[in-house]
């Protein structure tokens, strides 16, 4: 089942997401319905807090995008109880990233290029790894989610107040998109 995804404006995406047990209800068919809206979407990530649960549970699908990048054929990944437990500061890079809970609104982010993690997949078995490269980015961009942040917070005052119209219009549901979404209004 396709689900709206929330837009920015909804006090959800500004919660910190709780960690879940494998007693979560219909855990199995809410990570499928993730799934399914975000190919619906055509992104390569989400956070359960986009669509309205304030747990901690992300899907990435770098799959879409290995024409581009060969090294994520396949690369199809659901985290749950996803923390990061260390940035390496050492090297960073900026890249445009966009979001589908900000639609229209694509703006460059400065990130650490490794970082380490810790959490669950499907069936509760847990990792403790270094990612580096760009599922390290994608991974810091939805597990900031899980903390009640989105993109734009880490943009520079001068930046947001560039983008200030975009954001104001967004909050104000003054947007297309071409997905199904869920506003403030």
């Amino acid at each position: 089942m396709i689900l709206p995804i929330y837009t920015l404006g909804q006090p959800v995406l500004r919660q910190v997401a709780e960690d879940i047990t494998p007693e979560y209800p219909e855990l199995k068919q809410l990570i499928s319905n993730m799934y399914e809206t975000l190919e619906q979407s055509e992104g390569i990530g989400l956070a359960a807090p986009q669509i309205g649960l304030p747990i901690r549970l992300v899907i990435i699908n770098l799959d879409l995008i290995s024409e581009d990048l060969p090294e994520y054929k396949g690369y199809i990944h659901t985290f749950i109880n996803p923390h990061i437990i260390e940035f390496d500061n050492t090297e960073t890079d900026s890249m445009e990233e966009g979001c589908l809970s900000l639609p229209g609104i694509h703006e460059p982010v400065r990130r650490p290029t490794r970082i380490h993690v810790k959490y669950l997949d499907e069936e509760f078995n847990e990792h403790d790894e270094w990612v580096d490269g760009y599922l390290a980015r994608v991974m810091q961009h939805e597990f900031d989610h899980l903390e009640g942040k989105v993109f734009v917070d880490h943009l520079s005052m001068l930046r947001k107040q560039m983008i200030k119209g975009k954001l104001s219009n967004l909050l104000k549901g003054n947007f297309r998109c071409s997905y199904k979404v869920k506003t403030k209004r």
